[in-house]
């Protein structure tokens, strides 16, 4: 890859098209039937620089601003949800080593992850609640973890697993990155076999007294510091239904209604540009996130009335999309987002437009 930082950024962009377009759309029927993302889609996507795209310049990497991280994930999105979904998670634990100031444990991996070398993925959704799921207790050299991830995805395709809980004591958040390959016998894994996306490998973790040394801990942040910087992720997650909705756009055009796909694509514009200005504003964000998932759901639906009985067939582009779309309601959520889109779905047509 060049070493001109602006060819590099434009490079990094083109290619996530080319690959999202070229080779997993062609291949995302495939990946849905066999519940399996092939080994060369991975391959692609770390020769194109595309697991280090969070990286910033001072630490060897492309220094993306946030707009183009932001369309490099709704285009990969567009090719293949699953494959992007699980590719996602990879970008939270690039940043936590990044930024971690156990110089150790960064230089070990954060090089690996910045390649695709070593893929990553994340269960942090246990800090989230109240009372959490994920627990950490002190103890000697370390952090005794216990509790519960139910939803944890790319299982036996990463290398690392990014796992957070919350102090027993203080409740601040704690994260540990560690080798997954095979798993310590401190976690129980249950396969949880999804009616979409299955390809992401989700599973629910059950973890008891999970010994983690000083050592493997990336991070520790207070717990209002860490709900502050939830913002990016759902920025980041709003990605997904967009994807979705490009894809739909795109295959509207070629089946003849371009009124159509251009009407998805204005609402899209409109639920993006809610989705930027939300990255200040919570409830603002939140908001702009239904209106992407919702989106995604019309935009499936337009899709499949525009096909007719052929869209219905198992396998089919627009079959899938609807589907995919569905995902997009509950992947990454958050309980003020699903009960804003009770509201929304149960609304009347006239009320619940973006």
């Amino acid at each position: 890859m060049s070493t001109d930082p602006d060819l590099r950024r434009t490079r990094l962009v083109a290619d996530a098209y080319r690959i999202a377009d070229d080779v997993l759309f062609p291949a995302a029927s495939d990946v849905d039937r066999t519940s399996s993302v092939p080994a060369s889609h991975w391959t692609t996507i770390a020769e194109a620089g595309l697991f280090g795209i969070a990286a910033p310049v001072d630490a060897g990497g492309p220094g993306l601003d946030f707009a183009q991280v932001i369309e490099i994930s709704e285009v990969m999105a567009s090719g293949c949800l699953a494959t992007a979904f699980t590719w996602l998670q990879h970008h939270g634990v690039v940043i936590a080593l990044a930024t971690t100031a156990n110089q150790r444990l960064r230089d070990e991996l954060f090089a690996a992850t910045v390649a695709g070398r070593l893929r990553a993925g994340v269960a942090y959704a246990g800090v989230v609640p109240t009372p959490p799921r994920m627990r950490a207790t002190r103890v000697d050299g370390g952090w005794r973890f216990d509790g519960h991830a139910p939803f944890v995805s790319g299982w036996g395709i990463v290398d690392l697993l990014q796992i957070s809980a919350r102090d027993v004591d203080t409740d601040d958040v704690l994260a540990a990155i560690l080798p997954i390959q095979q798993p310590p016998d401190a976690i129980t894994v249950k396969p949880l076999h999804l009616g979409v996306a299955d390809a992401t490998r989700t599973v629910s973790l059950a973890v008891t007294g999970l010994v983690v040394p000083d050592d493997r801990i990336v991070s520790r942040v207070t717990l209002d510091d860490f709900f502050a910087n939830q913002n990016t992720g759902i920025r980041i997650n709003g990605t997904l239904p967009l994807g979705v909705v490009r894809r739909c756009a795109a295959l509207l055009d070629v089946g003849g209604h371009p009124h159509a796909a251009r009407a998805v694509r204005d609402r899209t514009g409109r639920v993006r540009a809610a989705l930027d200005a939300g990255m200040t504003d919570a409830a603002t964000l939140i908001a702009a996130r239904a209106d992407g998932a919702q989106l995604a759901v019309d935009a499936a639906a337009t899709l499949i009335a525009a096909e007719g009985g052929a869209a219905l067939l198992r396998g089919a582009h627009p079959e899938r999309l609807a589907r995919e779309a569905a995902f997009t309601l509950v992947a990454a959520s958050r309980p003020q987002l699903k009960e804003l889109l009770v509201d929304r779905f149960s609304a009347p047509p006239a009320a619940r437009t973006p």
